[in-house]
């Protein structure tokens, strides 16, 4: 079968990877010389410890998927690195506590540390905190990087074409297949086309569906110049508990009560994850912003703040901030629902709004929609 895939962030070049492997043959459109979109913008984390219960087969079947492709692609720089959600009052601790006697803890890798033996899991880890919540599921890979490996391991296929800096315009279907015209009058023919649109909600995917069931999401975060040391794990602090549904329950609810966020925190919608570049150099962020029209500009009050909470965490002085950016990802209004898939017309699927787990359940969503197209 001759598969199109229009968009080439994780999603696309996932669902690209999936169809090669089954023996298709893949045309790639993306409108950029290069994706960077929310894709390239991400902490690379393969994110495990917080998913949902309903959330968590994926999670850890993509964790695997994510693994098998880093035997094909070392490039990908793939990391099981775990991670170690750094607690730093009881009531954080109890939320740690409440999902450690959860049935699926040990599915999630879970194991509460004191100070001690978080410094052996990670000797950057000098600060002041009273536990860590290891999660040794987690992983990372190098979000920057990932897209162009995966790419140059499908053209030894030679099954595999990527086209950049291509926009597809239109896409019609008939008895014949599919066709998409792109914005250099070029026609491509197909018998599928799967539609990755990422945060891009008009154009081409509103003619193809209308208004999709997705909100936009907008982060800010950061780069450092390398720490001069590993840090082996990815860090979270307790924040970061409030915005991952697999910690909800009563422990959650009473902290959210009886400890308020910084207003900095609290006005900025603010979690911290940090993870260590293959370089060396720290990625850190992040913030949440729901209302659009988003602003074109980055506060920085929330560096302020996180670098504030890196700190006291890592027990010493960041490295030089050498990098700020924002990024916008789609996110599917249906709580329930991993994405939202689509068919708009005969052999036209959409599949878009991961939320910020496109990193995390890429691989996985793609071997769902084969699955689900009977590829």
């Amino acid at each position: 079968m001759r598969i199109l895939i229009v968009g080439g962030g994780i999603l696309g070049t996932a669902h690209a990877d999936e169809a090669i492997r089954r023996g298709h043959d893949v045309v790639q459109l993306e409108r950029e010389t290069e994706a960077r979109g929310a894709t390239v913008r991400n902490f690379g984390l393969v994110w495990v410890s917080g998913r949902a219960e309903h959330e968590l087969d994926a999670a850890l079947r993509s964790r695997q998927l994510w693994e098998d492709l880093a035997a094909r692609v070392p490039a990908i720089g793939f990391r099981a690195a775990g991670s170690m959600t750094l607690l730093r009052t009881p009531a954080e601790v109890a939320v740690a506590e409440e999902a450690m006697a959860r049935p699926d803890a040990e599915a999630r890798g879970f194991a509460l540390l004191d100070p001690e033996q978080v410094l052996a899991v990670n000797p950057a880890l000098r600060g002041e905190f009273l536990a860590g919540l290891h999660c040794g599921r987690d992983g990372a890979v190098e979000s920057r990087v990932a897209l162009p490996a995966i790419r140059r391991h499908l053209e030894e296929s030679g099954r595999y074409t990527f086209h950049a800096g291509t926009e597809a315009r239109e896409v019609t279907s008939d008895g014949a297949g599919v066709h998409i015209r792109d914005d250099h009058g070029r026609v491509f023919d197909a018998d599928l086309a799967i539609i990755c649109p990422g945060a891009t909600l008009g154009g081409l995917a509103r003619d193809l569906a209308g208004e999709l069931p997705l909100r936009r999401v907008r982060l800010q975060m950061m780069q450092t110049a390398p720490l001069g040391e590993e840090l082996t794990t990815a860090i979270a602090d307790g924040d970061s508990l409030r915005y991952y549904p697999g910690f909800a329950g009563g422990a959650l609810e009473n902290l959210r009560t009886v400890q308020p966020q910084s207003p900095t925190a609290e006005a900025h919608r603010m979690q911290l994850l940090c993870v260590q570049r293959l370089h060396g150099g720290l990625t850190i962020g992040d913030t949440h912003e729901y209302d659009e029209p988003f602003d074109f500009d980055v506060d920085e009050a929330p560096y302020e703040h996180l670098t504030g909470v890196v700190e006291e965490l890592l027990g010493r002085r960041l490295p030089a901030i050498v990098k700020r950016w924002a990024g916008v990802y789609s996110q599917c209004l249906d709580p329930g629902e991993l994405v939202h898939r689509g068919s708009p017309a005969d052999n036209v699927w959409v599949v878009a709004g991961p939320g910020g787990r496109g990193m995390t359940l890429g691989p996985a969503l793609a071997e769902q929609t084969a699955d689900q197209l009977g590829l």
